[in-house]
């Protein structure tokens, strides 16, 4: 066996000619019934008549590949190799009545090793973290206050015309060359002027318009609109009025706090926001001294990745990233529209991003290894059924969960706790 770059290994197998050749009988059957041999029935004709009508180097090929599967599922069995994709298989002889020797490149689960010195590098993290305590700015706290104040606006309809912060309602309607454009119409719209959310120059026809008024009026699409059948091309647009709402923001006081329905007073809703706060920015500081650790540890690991491990992981992140997209109303081809890039580029931008994150799974399943930290079948299945709470009956579970697959998770979600836990405590 001969081990290559990337964690490939390469390995030659010879096949007995009585072990291999059993399958020529095998592919002459699969022939015959494919294709239509005079005076036999599908699958009847003798071998040599189906070598004659289809070529007697398809049947060698045919069985060959047969036995290969067969011989290279065995070899990796047998020599316990944890292998990572599909082979790379080149026959090197191929008779009747001799051996068949084929060589296969495959990909293999690589070994890392993380060097002890990274303990020194975690000490000095812990260090820089020991006395640091997250700080909450006045003027912060004002900022959520207003969010807050915001999130709690009444709306309050007025006989006016519509100007920059109002929420109006409007019918309208979009064609390009006298045809509506496909989701170019809509009834009962709102949004508030000033956010944005149509394109330039449509919020600017609103302002200055009052409850029942129509106008028409024509813009052009932006040159790099996400729809690039309408990007550059002038559209005319129809829209009617049908409310203007003058958004009352609360004033930020007491009487404001106790609306809130649990705060006596404005200092006691400031209290339970500076808590919350402090907690969110204590998660914050934890998440960026995990990261640190990480980079600690991947700095002083050595590994050779095989590409097909950062391809699995790059369509992995792209999987994710459309899920992430969903809730945003986007899919991921108006996302790629935006940026100009097709799914390959963004998956080949994304390589370096999915072998750092590669490497740290990799490397903190060594540091639990290497420090002895196992999580008990106990834990782990406590934590499964974190899960598993969540689903109605047994039948629902069994239909929806790969128990297996949950099982692994759990455990790697605990042990990598565990190792974090280890770290803070050196």
């Amino acid at each position: 066996m001969k081990h290559l770059p990337k964690s490939q290994i390469e390995f030659e197998v010879s096949i007995p000619s009585a072990e291999w050749e059993k399958y020529l009988d095998v592919v002459s059957k699969e022939a015959s019934e494919e294709f239509n041999i005079a005076g036999f029935r599908p699958g009847k004709a003798p071998r040599k008549m189906v070598e004659e009508k289809v070529g007697k180097g398809v049947i060698l090929n045919g069985a060959a590949e047969k036995a290969v599967q067969k011989s290279y599922a065995d070899f990796i069995v047998k020599e316990k190799i944890e292998a990572i994709g599909s082979p790379k298989v080149e026959v090197l002889e191929i008779s009747e009545g001799k051996d068949l020797k084929y060589k296969a490149v495959v990909a293999v689960m690589p070994e890392i090793k993380v060097e002890e010195k990274y303990v020194k590098g975690i000490k000095e993290i812990n260090k820089e973290y020991a006395d640091k305590k997250p700080q909450i700015d006045e003027k912060d706290l004002e900022l959520e206050l207003e969010k807050l104040a915001n999130s709690r606006v009444k709306l309050v309809t007025v006989q006016r015309s519509a100007q920059k912060n109002d929420n109006v309602e409007i019918d309208f309607e979009v064609k390009v060359g006298g045809v509506p454009i496909e989701n170019g119409t809509s009834k009962k719209h709102s949004f508030i002027i000033g956010r944005g959310v149509f394109i330039p120059g449509f919020e600017e026809q609103v302002i200055g318009m009052k409850e029942g008024e129509e106008k028409e009026f024509e813009l052009n699409f932006p040159a790099d609109y996400h729809k690039k059948d309408l990007a550059g091309k002038p559209a005319s647009f129809k829209v009617k009025v049908n409310l203007v709402q003058d958004r009352q923001t609360p004033e930020i006081n007491d009487e404001f706090a106790v609306s809130l329905g649990k705060f006596e007073n404005l200092e006691a809703l400031k209290k339970n926001m500076r808590e919350g706060m402090e907690h969110e920015a204590l998660h914050k500081m934890k998440d960026e001294k995990r990261v640190k650790y990480i980079e600690e540890i991947i700095k002083n690991s050595k590994v050779e990745l095989p590409e097909i491990l950062v391809h699995e992981e790059s369509h992995r992140m792209l999987q994710e990233f459309e899920y992430q997209l969903t809730p945003m109303g986007m899919d991921i081809d108006q996302y790629l529209a935006q940026i100009k890039k097709d799914k390959e580029e963004l998956i080949h931008d994304w390589e370096p991003q999915a072998e750092k994150r590669v490497i740290s799974a990799m490397a903190l399943k060594e540091v639990a290894k290497m420090e002895s930290l196992e999580a008990t079948s106990e834990e782990v299945e406590a934590e499964m059924n974190k899960t598993l709470q969540y689903y109605k009956n047994v039948k629902d579970m069994e239909k929806n969960i790969d128990m297996e697959g949950l099982y692994t998770y759990s455990k790697g979600v605990l042990e990598n706790d565990k190792v974090f836990e280890f770290l803070e405590s050196l």
